[in-house]
């Protein structure tokens, strides 16, 4: 009969320990960044229906009031989901990079964010490539480097963030403003496509008519 003492228990589970956060933590960081980067990279990004409060009747009245929620949504509410994936992106760089400076932080997490949207404009499954890359790659080097890691010293690096607040904004704005192109040239395609297909869609209905006639 095999007997397991206590101390033998207590060996076991500070070999299994290990394993076990990086099992859960893992799970947690991919489950987390699978969430976040299908999020980001959609082209459509949030689905606030803002039309629903245009309540005007008249065509130009209604119309202005389209313009206006329009902007509203690509120029209010887009920097504040922008700032969000900022932020994660970049805390996630401050705890898993090497040696990153703050700057730099800065400079690759807007990066990420902005090539992102442009390829959600072009492909959504290359953007959705594009938005994990980063995350993934620095779990990747955690691992393979976790010696190096320091808490004090990210902690440190965050303090830094409101020293570059303004270069952030700088950034922010450029962003925006990308966006908002993009996202006017894909509503202007996305008119015109609509236009044509009534076009093909009524000489169809003409064509069945004199058919019928």
């Amino acid at each position: 009969m095999i007997t397991i003492d206590y101390a033998q228990v207590m060996e076991i589970v500070e070999i299994l320990k290990p394993l076990a956060m990086f099992v859960v933590g893992m799970a947690i960081y991919g489950i987390f960044i699978f969430k976040f980067y299908r999020f980001l990279a959609q082209r459509e990004i949030f689905k606030l229906d803002l039309d629903k409060y245009n309540k005007a009747k008249h065509p130009v009245l209604k119309k202005g009031v389209e313009i206006f929620l329009y902007v509203v949504k690509n120029l209010v509410v887009f920097p504040v989901i922008a700032f969000f994936w900022f932020g994660i992106l970049a805390t996630l760089m401050a705890f898993l990079a090497r040696d990153a400076d703050v700057e730099t932080i800065l400079l690759i997490s807007i990066a990420v964010v902005g090539a992102t949207r442009i390829c959600a404009y072009y492909n959504e499954e290359l953007s959705k490539d594009m938005a994990k890359i980063l995350p993934f790659a620095l779990l990747g080097i955690f691992l393979i480097d976790i010696y190096y890691f320091s808490f004090e010293n990210s902690i440190d690096v965050l303090k830094e963030f409101p020293q570059h607040v303004y270069t952030f904004l700088y950034y922010l704005m450029f962003i925006v403003f990308l966006e908002f192109i993009f996202s006017m040239v894909h509503t202007v395609r996305k008119y015109f496509r609509k236009r044509k297909q009534k076009k093909i869609d009524m000489k169809k209905k003409q064509a069945e008519v004199i058919e019928a006639a």
